[in-house]
């Protein structure tokens, strides 16, 4: 059941906060080294805003808007109007034209999908990894090089209809009940309401990168830049726009969207750990 499947992009030379290409296996390549950059301008006042570019469209949880001159596509899931579930995007997934032939019918109810997290060469997560609570892959505490041991890297998951996004160390004291789903990627973008401390201000690195955030409100905030991007500027992107006061990066370069009412599907490259939003009955 193997579908067409587009080569990983070649590996970029990172900056310290891109010390491994986002999108291969995390086990695989190390790339680059040295001091992360310090981080400017985090604690300014400056209210920092998106500027809408096309209009939404009718229905379409997923919305389009430019911000310090890159455009991010932001999808937004409600708990009272949609379910999360995680999907393993192993043989013979490893994409979302697969995953919607095997969801059969049940494709109709998906409101948006994304990859979420990073994986080896088989697609197998690295880290905490629980679908339809069932663990399939313990946390990763390990320290290591890469984008997903940039500590503190953290946990995005689901229980008992909310959702949360809590650095690894968090997860590891406070989470004792087994989730719905959840998965674990690195670095954390924002923790409780600041950058995280590793990043530069807006660094030379540049990739399309995807992440999550969940709000006041409950609301996960899915959001994918359609082109390359910092992650600093990413990471204020979920502080100021998004208004989420944690937030965890996915992943880069196979960064992904499956958005039905736009009638687009990514396929940039093999994927690993997916989450599906689906709207409830």
């Amino acid at each position: 059941m193997r579908g067409p499947e587009i080569l990983l992009l070649a590996a970029l030379a990172l900056t310290a906060c891109d010390r491994q290409p986002e999108g291969k296996p995390v086990l695989r390549t190390e790339i680059g080294s040295g001091k992360a950059l310090p981080v400017g301008g985090e604690a300014s006042g400056a209210a920092a805003s998106a500027s809408p570019t096309p209009a939404a469209i009718p229905g379409d949880p997923c919305t389009r808007s430019e911000f310090e001159g890159v455009a991010i596509t932001e999808c937004i899931a409600d708990p009272a109007k949609h379910v999360i579930l995680a999907a393993l995007g192993q043989p013979p997934y490893r994409g979302f034209a697969k995953l919607k032939a095997a969801m059969g019918d049940e494709a109709a109810k998906v409101a948006f999908a994304v990859n979420a997290g990073m994986f080896d060469g088989e697609g197998k997560p690295i880290g905490y990894f629980v679908r339809n609570g069932d663990r399939r892959q313990e946390l990763n505490r390990a320290d290591g090089s890469g984008n997903f041991h940039m500590k503190p890297n953290g946990v995005f998951y689901g229980a008992k209809g909310k959702w949360h996004v809590r650095t690894s160390a968090d997860f590891y004291t406070n989470v004792t009940d087994r989730p719905d789903f959840g998965t674990q990627s690195g670095p954390m973008l924002v923790i409780a309401g600041k950058l995280h401390p590793e990043f530069s201000e807006d660094g030379p690195s540049r990739n399309i990168r995807n992440g999550v955030g969940v709000d006041a409100q409950g609301r996960a905030h899915f959001a994918i830049s359609e082109g390359p991007i910092s992650f600093g500027s990413f990471a204020r992107y979920f502080r100021d726009v998004a208004k989420t006061p944690d937030a965890l990066y996915l992943d880069g370069n196979v960064s992904s969207l499956w958005d039905p009412v736009a009638k687009r599907m990514d396929a940039r490259a093999p994927i690993g750990p997916m989450l599906v939003v689906e709207r409830k009955d």
